[in-house]
Parts: C-alpha cells; structure tokens; sequence
C-alpha cells in the first residue's frame, strides 16, 4: 500500500509541475493544435494544400566561400513553400529556417556542439549530394533568415533571407 501511495503522491508532483508549466509558458505553448505556430517565422506546412516549389542549392567555392542559391527569397502572407534543398558541396551543411535572433543564438550554441545535426520541421542537416525538403507555411510578415550554422559555414557565407509581405 505505501508504494502506491509513493506512486500516486509522484504522479500529483508530475501533474503539478505540469500545470506550472502551462500557466508559466502559456495555453498557445501546450496546445497541441497550436504547438507549431510559436515558430518565429511560421508553421509546417499542410501536404495536402498546394504549395509553390523554391529549388535551393548549397554551394562550395574555389575562393572558400559557401551560399545559399537562391539567396533572397520574397513570399505572401499564408504561403505555402516546398523548400527543396540540395547540397552540391563536400562537406555537410544544413538549412535552418528562423529568425534573425533565434539563428543567432543557435549559432552559438552549435559552436558549443558541432556535431549537432537537425531534424526539425523548420531545420534539416544535409549530407553531401543529397536532397531534403521542407514544407513551410509563412503566417507572419517580416524578414528572416534561412542559415547554415556549422561553425564556420554562417562566416563564409551560408545565409540568406525571407521577406513575408
């Protein structure tokens, strides 16, 4: 009787810290119908809705330089974009989709831990000569950033921008 009782007593606990965290993140933060729309530049997209397909090429150059082709990117309020990103280079990059503030404190922390690799609705890592794809809704207007943020790759000229009208 008094493990179940020591069960239940850590089940109330769990329950109550669960309830703090709600009350402190938020509804928007626990709501599972929600839950992707805390993105700073929007939320995954819908595969069943139609969307507007940007090729995206990761180059390395000769010179040591690395980018993003396309490198600007302008779209509508409520777009729908199937990122289709393919790294032509050597070495692994990725493709993160976020803020200006987020990428920067991301950027950070990946040189604290470089050998973090990202599957993520808004972020994918990418072996050399492959492919991925994201698909993105744009529910906010203003400008971010897509980045690789491998130590180094960010400096040598992987990022570019969104612009959401």
């Amino acid at each position: 009787m008094r493990l179940n009782n020591s069960l239940a007593g850590t089940r109330t606990i769990a329950t109550a810290f669960g309830l703090m965290a709600v009350i402190i993140a938020g509804p928007a933060a626990h709501a599972h119908g929600d839950e992707h729309d805390s993105f700073a530049v929007g939320r995954p997209g819908d595969p069943s809705q139609p969307a507007r397909v940007v090729k995206v090429t990761i180059e390395e150059h000769s010179d040591g330089t690395m980018a993003f082709s396309p490198k600007t990117l302008v779209v509508k309020r409520g777009e729908q974009v199937r990122f289709e990103i393919t790294n032509t280079g050597k070495l692994t990059h990725e493709f993160i989709l976020d803020s200006f503030a987020h990428n920067a404190h991301h950027k950070v922390e990946m040189a604290k831990n470089p050998e973090m690799e990202h599957d993520d609705p808004n972020m994918k890592t990418l072996d050399p000569g492959k492919l991925v794809e994201i698909l993105w809704r744009f529910s906010k207007p203003g400008a971010y950033e897509f980045a690789c943020l491998i130590p180094g790759h960010y400096e040598a000229g992987m990022h570019g921008t969104v612009t959401v009208k």
